[in-house]
């Protein structure tokens, strides 16, 4: 007869150590995507001729502003 011993107590810390880890992961990809799209926004806005801005009414002072509107919705 084979003698097993719980290892319940360990299995719950790793579980929750697994839990932090994903939920973490998770948060720094979502914050990646963010900052992309912050730089491209940025990017492409600021490659925009002071004439094309005017046309679409935007102020090259606005530029950052609207670059974080678009990636962070504040």
């Amino acid at each position: 007869m084979a003698v097993t011993r719980s290892n319940s107590g360990l299995d719950v810390v790793l579980d929750a150590g697994r839990t932090i880890f994903h939920q973490k992961r998770d948060q720094m990809r979502q914050a990646l995507a963010k900052r992309r799209i912050y730089r491209a926004t940025l990017f492409e806005l600021s490659a925009l001729s002071n004439r094309d801005l005017n046309d679409l009414g935007i102020p090259r002072s606005n530029i950052k502003r609207l670059a974080m509107e678009a990636a962070y919705d504040c």
